[in-house]
């Protein structure tokens, strides 16, 4: 079983919390992640973060909660030797998982980085459509192909956009069960707590919603409360994962 997967069997809420604010400082990272690791899945940490406080700072919170989830959000868009560079930084970081955007198609570029991935047991996350509305002029006009590429390869799941459920649903059904779909766009982007889950995605990621709060854990479990309220309250038609 996946470890990602492990949290939520273990009582975990299906949350990602994405750190992305550079503003926010390495302490109350620390402290967010010290009283939030037993409620949400996992963390996703975004490139300036990343880049504001350092890979090495970084890692040193990663290795401090080694029996927490986290994801480096570098959104991967290059040939298959740098990118099969950068999973293994990450990997020898502390990182569980990578995300890498599906766009840069299969041949030298993810069938290289899949590999890698495998390799070194890091979790590959192909990003198939983003939350803005910019993705619709290229990338929903590729998504057939990208997803072709995707169920070629099957890295360890995919990431799709909660403001545009639709795409979620249509992503799930040409997919399966068999990937993880993680979804950004919920809270502050405007899509409902719960709506990616009802249409197919397995964990959606919150940030403001959650690091700006005065009390990050009840904020956190605000978020899983509403989750299940939107669930029960509607017709969902596309489950993700049990």
């Amino acid at each position: 079983m996946n470890k990602l997967l492990n949290r939520v069997l273990e009582g975990r809420g299906r949350v990602l919390i994405a750190i992305d604010d550079p503003s926010l400082s390495v302490e109350k990272f620390k402290s967010i992640v010290l009283r939030t690791k037993d409620v949400v899945a996992g963390y996703k940490i975004g490139i300036p973060y990343i880049l504001s406080h350092g890979l090495s700072v970084t890692a040193s919170v990663i290795r401090e909660f080694s029996d927490a989830y986290f994801i480096a959000d570098l959104k991967l868009a290059d040939i298959d030797a740098v990118m099969s560079l950068t999973a293994k930084i990450t990997k020898a970081a502390g990182f569980d998982g990578v995300i890498a955007h599906g766009f840069v198609g299969f041949d030298g570029g993810l069938d290289g980085l899949v590999k890698t991935c495998n390799e070194i047991n890091v979790d590959l996350y192909v990003l198939v459509s983003m939350s803005h509305p910019g993705s619709t002029e290229i990338y929903d006009s590729v998504i057939d192909k990208v997803l072709k590429i995707v169920d070629f390869l099957k890295p360890k799941g995919v990431v799709a956009p909660a403001t545009r459920p639709e795409i979620i649903k249509y992503v799930r059904t040409r997919l399966g069960s068999s990937y993880i779909l993680i979804s950004p766009g919920v809270g502050v982007q405007g899509a409902e707590f719960g709506s990616a889950l009802c249409f197919g995605a397995d964990f959606e990621i919150v940030g403001r919603a959650i690091t700006k709060a005065e009390d990050p854990v009840k904020a956190a479990e605000s978020v899983i409360k509403a989750q299940s309220q939107y669930l029960s309250s509607h017709k969902c038609l596309i489950g993700g994962h049990a």
